[in-house]
């Protein structure tokens, strides 16, 4: 069992910055594949940032947010963290921190189907 607690959420005004956090425990943390995926409403859930497992050498990225957001870990710390810069009103959502337990190799990380634990989800709203 994983669990998932992200924080860093808030009301900013758009072209500014907010860091999000995801704790987890319940697992080593570096044997996780880390994701960050959003909701909007009346939308469905959407990719937004991926990091591989052990170094997190591996990123990747949607297209929409690509260049203005920056996933990262810290294993010592077993937290993921979202970067986000240039905040647009389109990035208004709810963020939530996903794990993967298996091989990501085996799996399409920009699917949220294909994670295994959730976080409770973070609000960040962007005024225009």
């Amino acid at each position: 069992q994983v669990q998932l607690v992200e924080s860093g959420g808030g009301l900013v005004q758009a072209g500014g910055s907010l860091r999000l956090s995801c704790a987890a425990s319940g697992r080593t943390f570096s044997s996780l594949t880390m994701g960050w995926f959003r909701q909007a409403p009346g939308k469905e859930r959407e990719f937004v940032a991926t990091i591989i497992r052990w170094s997190g050498a591996a990123t990747d990225y949607a297209s929409s947010v690509k260049g203005r957001f920056t996933i990262s870990r810290d294993n010592a710390k077993n937290t993921v963290y979202l970067q986000m810069n240039s905040l647009k009103a389109e990035d208004t959502a709810v963020y939530y921190c996903a794990a993967l337990i298996f091989n990501p190799s085996l799996a399409d990380l920009s699917r949220w189907d294909s994670y295994n634990y959730w976080g409770q989800g973070t609000q960040v709203t962007v005024s225009s």
